[in-house]
């Protein structure tokens, strides 16, 4: 290692009253280089981690827009004793009133944040692993902030969950599908109905069609589209447009066009016709999971037959062929969402200080977080909420 990465790499060991546990030293990595090929490692099969959490998402996230707003690179990768990874945390650092907080990189642009976990050592995890892992970052950190984590993925439960927790502010509604279920079991017949009705204006359209992006040509010319008609949209419906904040656009070009085995690391789908782009939608997937991003549909008339919902069954069917086994479609309980997905995905919040500087801003970041998750699920609330947002930019 040269004297560079050494003085970027600190290494801390993780105190010997954690003999119990597997984890013998933990590295702080502050350059996204220099973690990259244990990163990279973790995403091969056998590991267990999001889709959210791929390099090729992360790190133009961190580069474009995390370094923007003051965010530095803080990953963490935990060992055994023969310096074999057990898990990484793609956490960025911040400081704010004197208190360091780490958070999972991604901001509002991740739905799920997870460590990328060995899956082995993920099921055996106990209290002292996250003791030792813990111990070792009191000197780098005085809060960890680690929000919107899911309490099992690929039906394994998240190590993290043994952590002191709260449920999410927001809510995450799912869709599961049954391997071999029939095309009622995901969505009803009557909706299918609907849908083939309002279907029929646009196939009439010369070259109406669904098909995901594969060329780096599609996806820019997609991308391009999606960039020129989301903030009339956003405006539309009075919505900050967080597509414009500095290095947003550069991130999601960038990861839309980055390759994986599978596709791509956010892969678009279209529905369109020869004059125009009518829909998109743009997500994660891991051959299991789909989680939907951004989506947008056209400002002409043709929006009134409901070209994103007619899409969003287009993307159903063509998971449950795949034989994906759920798919959800972002943080929120929108009435579109409702109408496919049933169930709710099951997320929480910690908020674990580690010094005594991070105890005052832990509890603080927790009160707002529930007082949040209140205003959310009461409608009255809420509404007054968004009025008062408007009424004041």
């Amino acid at each position: 290692m040269t004297m560079a990465a050494a003085m970027q790499s600190r290494t801390a060991e993780a105190p010997a009253r954690s003999e119990a546990s597997r984890i013998a030293q933990v590295d702080v990595v502050t350059d996204l280089a220099e973690a990259e090929a244990v990163w990279r490692a973790f995403e091969a099969n056998g590991h267990l981690f999001t889709p959210y959490q791929r390099f090729d998402l992360l790190s133009p996230w961190q580069r474009l827009v995390g370094a923007h707003e003051g965010a530095r690179p803080f990953i963490v990768i935990a060992r055994d004793a023969e310096r074999a990874p057990l898990l990484l945390l793609p956490l960025s650092q911040r400081q704010s009133h004197g208190v360091r907080t780490a958070c999972f990189m991604g901001g509002k642009h991740t739905t799920f944040n997870m460590g990328l976990w060995n899956a082995e050592f993920a099921a055996r995890a106990a209290s002292a692993d996250l003791d030792a892992l813990l111990a070792s970052l009191r000197e780098h950190v005085d809060v960890l902030v680690l929000t919107q984590q899911p309490r099992r993925w690929r039906g394994q439960q998240n190590p993290f969950a043994l952590l002191p927790r709260q449920s999410a502010i927001n809510g995450c509604p799912r869709l599961v599908m049954e391997p071999g279920g029939t095309p009622a079991s995901r969505i009803s017949n009557s909706l299918r109905r609907r849908l083939k009705s309002k279907e029929k204006k646009l196939q009439s359209l010369a070259g109406y069609r669904y098909h995901l992006a594969t060329s780096d040509a599609d996806i820019t010319r997609l991308l391009d589209w999606f960039f020129r008609v989301k903030p009339a949209r956003m405006a539309e419906q009075k919505l900050p447009n967080v597509f414009a904040e500095p290095g947003v656009e550069q991130f999601v070009r960038s990861a839309c066009l980055a390759p994986r085995s599978e596709g791509r690391v956010i892969d678009i789908h279209a529905l369109e016709c020869d004059d125009e782009v009518i829909a998109i939608f743009a997500g994660v997937a891991d051959g299991e999971r789909f989680s939907m991003m951004f989506n947008t549909y056209t400002m002409s008339d043709h929006a009134r037959y409901s070209p994103g919902l007619i899409l969003m069954r287009y993307i159903i069917d063509r998971c449950a062929e795949l034989g994906y086994r759920s798919l959800d479609l972002g943080i929120g309980s929108d009435d579109y969402k409702r109408m496919f997905c049933k169930d709710d995905e099951d997320i929480f919040d910690s908020f674990v200080p580690l010094t005594s500087r991070g105890k005052l801003a832990a509890m603080a970041m927790s009160s707002l977080s529930h007082g949040k998750r209140l205003v959310k699920q009461n409608q009255v609330l809420f509404d007054m909420a968004r009025r008062l947002r408007q009424a004041f930019g």
